[in-house]
């Protein structure tokens, strides 16, 4: 969930490089109501700080491997997002994931032996530069209210990610994360929807634990947070009658035709 060096570019990232005074003080940063990259991008990485309020809106899952990321699911299907229409503007009132606000800035280590995160952003975004409109970001070569605000905004976003770290290690160390599967069987359709290549929290798992470990997890927060995820996964359905009501799939899978007697 912490920001990947430059080296290796995040979700979204096209390029990253440091914010400096020198060389953009003239830069202004802008907002938009369109966001054209959300448009093919289905899984958000999300931190615990928002599991409760994104867990109505999203069906919140892990990422599968050694190290899972929790996601907000914006769409079942790669490439396919069913909360944005096709300029990358919402659809309706949902919460959008700070992942997302943060974009196109992030703090990152310039170095991989580097002790400090350095302000960079995706200089290929056409949200900040030198632009005729928007709000500057320095007065002369200092920060102004505007970048100190984008920068206490990103050093929120590194240490909630700490926490997702954290609670990601616990839940591991727990043994709680299953490969998760979700089969939808759609009216009229001969054949049901199976959804893998995620892991979830193991329900029956999670009531076995010993009273103490329970009392732990309540008592720090954890619990909560695994419900919250485990509540969120109704919303698979919402987001597939999402995807078929707007035309993005699934597609049944044709079936072979029969020859006649």
């Amino acid at each position: 969930m912490a920001t990947q060096p430059p080296a290796n570019l995040p979700l979204f990232y096209k390029d990253l490089i440091p914010l400096s005074s020198s060389a953009h003080t003239g830069y202004r940063v802008r907002s938009s109501e369109a966001a054209p990259f959300l448009t093919g991008a289905h899984a958000i990485p999300i931190t615990v700080d928002e599991f409760i309020t994104a867990q109505r809106h999203y069906p919140i899952v892990f990422s599968v491997g050694d190290n899972p990321v929790p996601l907000a699911l914006m769409g079942l299907n790669e490439g396919v997002n069913v909360f944005v229409d096709g300029e990358g503007r919402l659809l309706g009132q949902t919460y959008v994931p700070a992942y997302i606000r943060r974009y196109p800035f992030l703090l990152a280590r310039l170095q991989p032996d580097a002790q400090e995160l350095s302000l960079c952003f995706d200089p290929t975004s056409d949200l900040v530069g030198e632009l005729e409109d928007g709000n500057p970001l320095f007065d002369g070569q200092q920060p102004n209210e505007n970048l100190t605000a984008i920068l206490k905004f990103c050093e929120e976003f590194e240490i909630a990610a700490q926490r997702t770290n954290a609670f990601v290690k616990e839940i591991q160390e727990a043994e709680l994360l299953i490969d998760g599967e979700v089969t939808i069987q759609p009216t009229g359709s001969d054949q049901p929807f199976v959804y893998r290549g995620f892991q979830m929290v193991d329900e029956e798992k999670l009531r076995e634990l010993r009273g103490d470990e329970l009392r732990k997890m309540n008592q720090n927060g954890m619990l909560a947070l695994i419900y919250a995820h485990l509540f969120s996964l109704s919303q698979i359905r919402e987001v597939f009658s999402l995807q078929v009501t707007q035309g993005k799939g699934p597609i049944p899978a044709p079936q072979p035709a029969t020859a006649e007697a």
